[in-house]
């Protein structure tokens, strides 16, 4: 575990005491720096979940950036920026409080999202993580704390204004992969300042988040077919990677506060999404569909619940009109990022959710592994009936 000793300047450029006394080598030692970078102006920012993912990438821009003095780059294990200050350990553990000492502004993004996880495990780490960062933060002096949701916490209803606007009421339910994470997460993002006056609160919403991710809806377009439920009104705005990566700079420089989203600009209707994928659809009524996913999630047979489908049923999309009065601008668009997509899951073959190694999706082939599955379901149904379960 790591000392609580803090390990880097403090607001006025002041070394911590004992610093000279530092091994060589260890956790918390900032690597070799020329003179320029460490006396530039700006504000210490710490990103939590520093080591990949989002948090590599922030962490790479913000210690490219002029406008900020120092970065501390917090996770269980040390990344590859040999520029950032490296503090490991668990953003669970009170001792953090200790080393986001000196630091203006923290970027949350030690999160679980992923889709194997145990649900109660991810649940556990995410919730009590964010609430240990938020209170050690305060502790800590801290200014500002960003912290990444996701636009899904609005909720996909079939009455959603499109675009939303970023004050909606967050109408989503905990019945899709995380949205109870992420709703409990904003629940502590907005009493967070008036349990601690002085600290303020920023959250970043991004729509279907592509760039090396890997999650319940970029895992629908590795599908032989896309599933689209009968009545439905699918709609498709993306964000990059990148373009968040740029929007968590513009909050951790404090350039924009508040609640805002993040994506591309406009949408895509279901119809330009088969278009430009050139994956046809598979159209079922609600009830069979909605009924065969919660069955399948419930023997343990896809990763995603029931209400994963929700969110490529009903429109979800967002207006970044915070983000752009500040003169923030996506690089991408929502067709150049859906290329990226396709070209990241190609080879890949996924059926309601459930990622199929190449053997399987061979042998079951494409629409007879969706068939296959759904058969699976209604067996277990009926087998359930006869049994009177």
């Amino acid at each position: 575990m790591s000392s609580p000793d803090p390990q880097f300047s403090d607001k006025h450029g002041r070394a911590p005491h004992g610093a000279e006394d530092r091994p060589e080598h260890g956790e918390g030692v900032r690597q070799p720096r020329n003179q320029a970078a460490v006396r530039r102006p700006g504000p210490v920012i710490a990103v939590t979940g520093a080591a990949s993912g989002v948090g590599a990438a922030l962490v790479q821009r913000l210690t490219a950036s002029d406008e900020v003095k120092e970065v501390v780059a917090i996770d269980e294990r040390r990344g590859d920026c040999a520029a950032a200050l490296w503090q490991v350990l668990d953003v669970r553990d009170p001792a953090i409080a200790e080393k986001l000492r000196g630091a203006d502004v923290v970027v949350h993004l030690a999160l679980d999202l992923d889709l194997e996880t145990d649900p109660a495990a991810r649940t556990a780490y995410n919730v009590r993580g964010t609430q240990t960062v938020l209170t050690a933060a305060a502790a800590a002096g801290v200014r500002r704390v960003v912290l990444c949701t996701s636009a899904m916490v609005y909720g996909a209803l079939p009455d959603n204004d499109i675009p939303l606007s970023e004050d909606s009421e967050l109408r989503a339910t905990a019945e899709a992969t995380g949205v109870g994470d992420l709703l409990e997460i904003e629940r502590l993002g907005r009493r967070a300042p008036r349990a601690h006056p002085g600290l303020n609160v920023t959250v970043v919403r991004p729509a279907v988040l592509v760039g090396g991710t890997d999650t319940a809806l970029t895992r629908y377009f590795e599908s032989p077919r896309l599933l689209v439920v009968a009545g439905s009104r699918p709609t498709w705005q993306f964000c990059h990677v990148d373009d968040l990566v740029s929007a968590l700079e513009y909050a951790a420089l404090e350039k924009v506060e508040g609640e805002l989203a993040v994506g591309c600009e406009g949408w895509l209707e279901q119809d330009e999404v088969e278009e430009l994928s050139g994956i046809r659809r598979m159209e079922l009524p609600s009830a069979v569909a909605l009924g065969a996913a919660a069955r399948l999630h419930r023997i343990g047979l896809t990763p995603s619940p029931a209400g994963d489908l929700a969110y490529t049923m009903y429109p979800w999309v967002v207006s970044v009109s915070g983000l752009h009065a500040a003169g923030w601008r996506p690089r991408w668009t929502n067709e150049e990022v859906l290329a990226e997509l396709l070209q990241e899951v190609a080879g890949r073959h996924t059926v309601a959710g459930r990622r199929l190694g190449r053997k399987d999706a061979t042998a079951a082939g494409a629409a007879g592994a969706t068939v296959a599955l759904l058969g699976a379901a209604a067996v277990v149904r009926r087998a359930r009936r006869r049994r009177g379960i």
